[in-house]
């Protein structure tokens, strides 16, 4: 049974039993405590909670997901994935336990015709319930209790948990030992759990209570219900990810299953090349941290585990292709962005390619100077900054003699993980604040038509805990019935204002979006006391606000001038929209030139001056597409959408607040332009009065620098600063040829001052130079004697530390005299190690003042050497 089949009749058997088919969500998920995301639950999650009404009370979907902590393990084993599909059905306060464990058990016995002689489930250890309902199916035997750790559900992070039942398949003998899923997790393999969605974990995974009803969570991997179904011998050979495992061959010219090494790199390539292009498609970009660095990090791995096969070429290309032609009918995001993808993923894989040869310099030079083994703290760094998989730098390793600290590394990515652990999983408990949320219900925002309103003070939290009462110099969260006060969201800051009862005032500093549909104003209690219930008055700074509004009309002309003078890829990839000043993010994959960089500044400006109207207004999510209304990667949008339009061109989907004209805008000024990622670019510009109070000072400077040339006029000070600029380096030239010729007297005077040692000639002594021109002088040394036994060694101190440097012909290596040997002794008085290749080696070390004494051991080392 195809995978395709096996996820139509999933959705189907649920669909003709009452729930509603809800379409994948995007990888980026819109909730903050998750990087990814990582369960078909994520996108209900605000049902669960009661934060929001479902609008049905039973669902099921074919989500994608990915979860990052098997990175490492893909290729290693048959089954682990970075991205997949979840197959999952919902019941929000509907149905329990017992008719989820009937539903499982007839799609999987009936429906896909599994053999119920296969079939094992477990349950939660104290979960008496759950293995009755499965005794109706299953012999007690075939049914296991496991602890916490495998039967009881949650994200990771605070939020809906409960106690889970899995169901796992017996793939036969040939795949494991026998005794069940505790014995062996590869011949008993799980293909679906089922969440008793129930309780509400803190932060530290704890039940912290229980949710207000309790719902139906489940999950079932795609590829691994394929595998099943086709009995493949792994994940990687179902028709979902074989297609992609032959585009690796094809390029590799290998044959899976030859070669155990060579077959995980085939993995990785097919699975990565899978998992990026759809992360591509839903908006996610390379960077250094985050999910950017997460695609990074896996279009490294692609890179990197290619070259391991012998591929030179384009290799992100062909699985793109094939992933769209794979998918892009039941994901169309692919196919609408199969161009962008291909750009994005070649733009890092050209990047990376000139990374990956800087590492193996640099590999090589550490390598040179490893001593048995090679470093675990530089083995992490060609991990981490230059993508080196450790299998590769442990490849690199044994070539040159060398054993990885394997222990070290594991403790720096050991590290690392925690680090992303900790990112990903977000801020401070929340839990009272959802509390005060669902009690409160949604806050009506007014701030559209009025700056000030009359609300109630519906909640109060400082530290985390509600509050009755906030006093002076408090802290404070506060949600009201209705506010004036916009909620950051879609680049555009939170307003700030204040607050009064008749018994205080609070100085609002932010606002956000709390949970559900409510706002949260944060700020701190400036006069008196307020208390939970006073009736109140919201006042919205003003003069903020209208700043604010002039950048973010701004930023809508700046996208509009972007697309129509790049192209339709230079879509919005962030933004940040603040008072007087704008930062904005796009697809691009080159740097704009000043001319450039000068049209779209005047292009923007014209735009401007025609004082357009700008026109706002709800509609339908659906007729907004129609319309060609432009949608954010990373908004979640729901049946009803706020659309913008600027004059006759810009059409936006967006929430924040605008001028009525675009001449209200008055001025853009563009400071500057930059790459921050792989084909992401960054335009930061200010507007209005900041822009024109950027002008001045811009005109004043230039006249202050005008003055200090002594040129006549501002016009004049460019040529009169080259004129300058080509004296310096005439006058540096000559100061060049100066001191060649002086290095060159020198290297002369050492050349006649050489020492004859058991019959080679040493030249051993203290320059003043720098480690290059040191080296330089070594070498030339070196090369007066090429067809004898010579050796030089030089060194130089700089007060805190010494630098030495050996070099040695031909005919002293054959007597056996390395460089790094003659140099090891001389190291270690200067407090360091010796090492580089037999003819040059290098030393440094913190105790400069043992130079001379170093130097003066060199005569007697060489004498040693030579026997």
């Amino acid at each position: 049974m195809q995978g395709s089949e096996i996820r139509r009749r999933f959705l189907a058997f649920f669909e003709e039993r009452g729930h509603t088919r809800v379409s994948s969500s995007s990888l980026i998920p819109n909730d903050p405590s998750l990087l990814l995301t990582t369960a078909g639950m994520v996108q209900f999650k605000p049902y669960f909670l009661g934060e929001q009404d479902p609008p049905y009370p039973r669902a099921t979907s074919a989500q994608k997901s990915f979860r990052t902590t098997d990175i490492d393990l893909v290729g290693q084993t048959d089954r682990h994935l970075t991205f997949f599909e979840m197959l999952g059905n919902f019941s929000f306060g509907d149905y329990f336990k017992e008719q989820a464990v009937a539903y499982a058990w007839e799609l999987v016995t009936e429906e896909l015709g599994i053999d119920p002689e296969r079939l094992w489930a477990t349950v939660y250890e104290t979960d008496d319930e759950g293995e009755d309902i499965w005794a109706a199916h299953l012999p007690r035997e075939r049914i296991v209790r496991r602890g916490k750790k495998d039967n009881f559900w949650s994200m990771g992070v605070a939020g809906p948990c409960g106690p889970c039942s899995e169901i796992y398949v017996d793939r036969g003998p040939e795949h494991g030992q026998e005794g069940g899923p505790e014995v062996d997790e590869d011949r008993y393999l799980e293909i679906w759990n089922l969440v008793f969605m129930q309780n509400e974990c803190d932060a530290a995974i704890e039940v912290a209570g229980d949710l207000p009803t309790k719902n139906i969570d489940t999950g079932s991997g795609l590829e691994r219900m394929a595998l099943v179904m086709q009995d493949a011998p792994s994940a990687f050979e179902t028709d979902l990810i074989r297609p992609l495992l032959e585009e690796a061959e094809r390029l590799a010219d290998r044959r899976y299953g030859e070669d155990a090494r060579a077959d995980v790199s085939l993995r990785i390539l097919a699975e990565h090349g899978r998992a990026t292009s759809f992360l591509i498609a839903d908006g996610v970009l390379p960077s250094n941290e985050g999910r950017g660095y997460v695609l990074r990090r896996m279009l490294r791995r692609v890179v990197s585990h290619a070259r391991r096969l012998g591929i030179e070429g384009d290799v992100t290309t062909p699985f793109v292709e094939r992933t769209v032609e794979r998918f892009g009918e039941v994901y169309p995001e692919l196919a609408e962005q199969k161009a962008f993808i291909l750009q994005v993923a070649a733009s890092e894989e050209e990047h990376f390619g000139r990374t990956l040869a800087q590492g193996m310099t640099l590999f090589e030079q550490e390598a040179a100077q490893a001593q048995g083994t090679f470093p675990g703290p530089a083995a992490f760094l060609y991990h981490d900054t230059y993508g080196f998989p450790i299998e590769l730098t442990e490849e690199l390793a044994r070539e040159h003699g060398l054993e990885v600290d394997l222990e070290e590394f594991e403790r720096l990515m050991t590290e690392q993980r925690e680090r992303g652990r900790a990112a990903a999983k977000g801020g401070a408990d929340t839990k009272a604040l959802v509390e005060v949320a669902r009690e409160a219900g949604p806050t009506e925002f007014v701030g559209y038509q009025e700056v000030a309103a009359e609300a109630r003070l519906a909640g109060i939290l400082a530290g985390a805990e509600r509050r009755e009462v906030a006093a002076e110099g408090d802290e404070v969260e506060v949600l009201l019935t209705r506010t004036p006060f916009y909620a950051e969201g879609g680049g555009q800051i939170g307003d700030a204002g204040s607050i009064r009862t008749e018994t205080g005032r609070i100085e609002v500093t932010d606002t956000v979006k709390g949970p559900g549909e409510s706002t949260v104003h944060r700020g701190r209690v400036a006069e008196g006391e307020v208390r939970e219930g006073q009736d109140a008055r919201a006042e919205v700074d003003a003069a903020r606000r209208e700043a604010t509004a002039r950048s973010h009309t701004g930023t809508h002309v700046l996208h509009w001038t972007l697309r129509h003078l790049l192209g339709d890829h230079a879509r919005q990839a962030g933004s940040l929209v603040a008072p007087g000043r704008l930062r904005f993010d796009f697809n691009h994959f080159e740097g704009l030139s000043r001319d450039l960089l000068d049209e779209v500044e005047g292009t923007a400006n014209a735009r401007l001056g025609e004082d357009a109207p700008v026109r706002a207004y709800e509609t339908t999510f659906e007729f907004a597409r129609s319309q060609g209304a432009i949608a954010l990667f990373e908004e979640t949008y729901g049946d009803m959408v706020r659309v913008v339009e600027v004059g006759d061109y810009s059409v936006e989907l967006c929430g924040g607040t605008h001028v009525a004209r675009t001449g209200e805008v008055s001025l853009v000024v563009v400071e500057g332009e930059g790459s921050i990622g792989s084909g992401l670019r960054r335009i930061e510009a200010l507007v209005g009065p900041d822009a024109l109070a950027h002008v001045k000072a811009e005109r004043r400077l230039l006249e202050e620098i005008t003055e200090l040339l002594g040129a006549n006029d501002p016009a004049a000070a460019p040529e009169r600063a080259r004129k300058l600029l080509a004296r310096i380096k005439e006058l540096e030239g000559a100061l060049g040829e100066v001191r060649q010729r002086k290095a060159g007297a020198q290297v002369e005077e050492l050349a006649g001052a050489a020492k004859d040692v058991k019959g080679a000639a040493l030249v051993a002594a203290r320059v003043e130079a720098d480690a290059g021109a040191l080296r330089e002088m070594a070498l030339k040394l070196r090369d007066r004697r090429q067809q004898e036994p010579a050796a030089a060694v030089l060194g130089t101190a700089d007060g805190k530390k010494a630098t030495l440097v050996a070099s040695v012909t031909q005919p002293l290596l054959d007597l056996g005299v390395t460089a790094p040997a003659l140099l090891e002794e001389a190291a270690k008085a200067v407090g360091g190690g010796a090492g580089g290749k037999e003819h040059l080696a290098f030393a440094g070390g913190g105790n400069a003042g043992a130079l001379d004494e170093a130097l003066a051991g060199v005569e007697a080392r060489l004498a040693a050497l030579l026997g």
